[in-house]
């Protein structure tokens, strides 16, 4: 297997009202690219951001229909990862 460059694997951070409460308890959320398992997205938040990981749990949301007008389409499924820190760690990209 190819190894994949960190910023590949994940796409963008999540900052929502339910991902910011998360980063109180040291969980942070990421949009990360489809196909990629928990251990390809532990050691890319950890070779990004020199931090060590706990625990990742992953989310897949599905293609959804939307209507522009008479017009149909479909948006694009997304996977998120929730990624926990070890305590006392933080990631400065979430900080307001």
């Amino acid at each position: 297997m190819k190894a994949k460059n960190p910023f590949e694997v994940i796409k963008r951070p999540l900052i929502t009202e339910k991902s910011t409460k998360l980063v109180e308890q040291g969980k942070y959320t990421f949009e990360v690219m489809q196909g990629v398992n928990k251990i390809e997205v532990a050691k890319a938040v950890e070779a990004a951001f020199k931090v060590n990981v706990v625990a990742v749990n992953m989310i897949s949301g599905r293609k959804k229909e939307r209507k522009v007008g008479k017009y149909t389409g479909l948006r694009p499924a997304v996977l998120k990862a929730v990624v926990t820190l070890k305590k006392g760690q933080t990631l400065d990209v979430f900080e307001v």
